[in-house]
């Protein structure tokens, strides 16, 4: 189960995330140290939570019948990372920031799913 909960307190995160972008505004100077010091900070333990949320999923996936295959997995990974920093910097479009949110949520949602199904065939 430990899986599932790290998924959802993902979700939450990307929640949150998604937020932060919709009612900020862009940063006047990327390059501003405080800014980046700020930034570091606040993404330091996400990122230290994505990477061990990949590892465990990996680890899930594999050798299991499941619809989330490993390189959905990276992709997801990437992804989350990448919309982490476009929470903070604002510097994609709307539509783009979404499609990436919506791509994560997606395979979460899958993740999820495959996780309670393996649970009531007595796996994990």
């Amino acid at each position: 189960m430990q899986l599932l909960e790290q998924t959802i307190q993902l979700e939450q995160v990307l929640v949150k995330l998604k937020d932060h972008y919709l009612t900020n505004e862009r940063p006047e100077n990327k390059r501003d140290p405080v800014f980046f010091q700020f930034v570091k900070e606040q993404t330091s333990p996400v990122f230290e939570q994505i990477d061990h949320w990949y590892k465990n999923a990996l680890q899930f996936i594999q050798n299991r019948e499941v619809k989330v295959h490993p390189q959905q997995l990276q992709s997801t990974e990437d992804n989350l990372k990448i919309l982490l920093l476009h929470s903070y910097y604002i510097d994609v479009r709307k539509r783009r920031y979404m499609d990436l949110y919506q791509s994560i949520q997606y395979v979460l949602d899958s993740l999820k799913q495959d996780i309670k199904n393996q649970t009531k065939r007595g796996g994990e």
